[in-house]
């Protein structure tokens, strides 16, 4: 017998659901607020969870996550009763086994348990997964677990995977990780950057030359294609490729077959195809700017990957690896880490993801040189700026910064003034300490002229 918990402040909605779940021998509990169906939640083990999106106390979807990761994990079945097409795609994304739109059909609210309950059965009776070769993708978040549950799923299989998520979330890495885990992990990985393909040698490149093919073609090359035969062709950013290429590349993905430049006969290529994008190819083929039946052939696993903002506790895990590795690739000793250095990369949003977040490692490795400790002044020096202004424009001013001793106001002006002061001063201390002193330098950096920066410095009393 499955445990069934229903949150939704609709009393009618629960006790129809609780007699579905009731009449299929189960049990079932319900909650009509968010903070007390967390609690629930927490207290007792759950099977499932019907989970409505619009509560008194709050939006379901923002604690789907904290309900998902309960001691039992149940499946989360999302209700709403207004279409949210945002709503929806954030559940699916977040893990949700479903998303019910209310009002429902009993028919519709009873397949999607059962459904639910025979996955979790099979699930439970499977016993612990196959420990997965995940090289370079750290973290332990849950939007992160839910990516690599779809890899865990797709690996095993040739067909087709989709990678989806920001430049710079580790798309190649996760499309190694597909090969790794596959039965195809001992041949080749072939990469084909789609947003460099010339056109011209788009052939060649893609399905390889005889000898005298062409003007330069002085001795017989594979393709790609064939590069990758009982291996995996990983297409990067692959809603770079041109219009012309998608054809010709649909039948070579249909048939396995095609024919190298200047050859008379067909060969053939048994590769996995695994495919990338930051771009929305859904909106590409409404624009008639991507092929709708190549979609359809790149699509039967689609893995999304979130940006790193988007699971910001993972980004200490991230740091601390790559510094290390970072030592051992110097063969130096592991570097220490102060409070304010991790303080910095929590305050800052990321728009470079996983990527920039690596490039900063590199760079404040290189600024510590052999120092022991890391702190937040050997970061890039534009990351420490962002963090800066971003903290002044949060800023809640304390009483004594908007009223002096006779309780009096200041103008606005005068308060910009104090708050441009108190900014600058923190800056160029800052950046001072960066460049160890060296006028020029800080003058580069700053953008301020010689004369002009030594007044400042004269103002807020820093020298070497």
């Amino acid at each position: 017998m499955a445990s069934v918990l229903i949150i939704d402040d609709d009393k009618a909605v629960c006790l129809a659901l609780s007699r579905v779940v009731e009449a299929h021998g189960h049990a079932s509990v319900y909650a009509n607020t968010l903070k007390e169906g967390i609690d629930v939640a927490m207290s007792d083990p759950f099977d499932i969870v019907f989970l409505d999106v619009r509560l008194p106390d709050g939006n379901g979807l923002d604690k789907m996550p904290q309900i998902a990761e309960t001691e039992s994990k149940p499946e989360v079945i999302i209700m709403t009763g207004s279409g949210e097409p945002d709503g929806a795609e954030l559940a699916i994304k977040n893990g949700a086994w479903d998303y019910l739109q209310k009002p429902s059909s009993i028919k519709k609210m009873t397949l999607p348990l059962i459904r639910a309950l025979a996955y979790r059965e099979k699930k439970m009776s499977a016993g612990a997964p196959m420990a997965m070769n995940r090289e370079g993708i750290i973290g332990t978040s849950k939007k992160l677990q839910i990516a690599l549950d779809e890899l865990a799923k797709a690996a095993p299989s040739d067909a087709s995977v989709s990678i989806n998520g920001e430049t710079g979330t580790g798309k190649e890495l996760f499309a190694q990780a597909v090969h790794m885990n596959s039965r195809r992990a001992n041949k080749n990985f072939v990469v084909l950057d789609c947003a460099s393909l010339p056109e011209t040698l788009v052939e060649s490149i893609l399905f390889g030359h005889e000898r005298g093919a062409f003007t330069g073609a002085e001795r017989a090359r594979d393709g790609l294609v064939k590069q990758a035969d009982g291996g995996t062709l990983f297409l990067d950013e692959v809603g770079e490729m041109p219009l012309s290429v998608q054809k010709s590349f649909l039948r070579v993905l249909e048939t396995h077959r095609f024919r190298p430049l200047g050859e008379k006969s067909e060969v053939s290529s048994n590769f996995r195809l695994v495919s990338s994008t930051n771009r929305d190819l859904d909106e590409m083929v409404r624009n008639r700017q991507f092929r709708s039946d190549l979609l359809y052939r790149l699509r039967s696993f689609n893995i999304y990957l979130p940006s790193l903002r988007e699971r910001g506790e993972d980004i200490k895990e991230v740091a601390i690896y790559h510094i290390n590795r970072i030592c051992e690739t110097y063969e130096t000793k592991p570097k220490g880490f102060s409070p304010d250095f991790f303080e910095a990369l929590l305050a800052y949003s990321w728009p470079g993801n996983v990527r920039e977040l690596v490039n900063a490692m590199e760079l404040s490795y290189a600024a510590a040189r052999q120092e022991p400790i890391l702190y937040s002044r050997h970061l890039p020096t534009e990351l420490r700026v962002k963090v800066a202004r971003d903290a002044v424009e949060k800023m809640d001013p304390p009483p004594t910064q908007w009223a002096g001793i006779t309780g009096s106001f200041p103008t606005l002006q005068t308060l910009r003034e104090n708050i441009i002061a108190e900014t600058e001063q923190r800056y160029l201390n800052d950046l001072w300490v960066h460049v160890n002193g060296q006028i020029a330098d800080a003058c580069s950096i700053s953008g301020i002229g010689r004369s002009r920066l030594y007044d400042l410095l004269r103002k807020h009393e820093i020298s070497g």
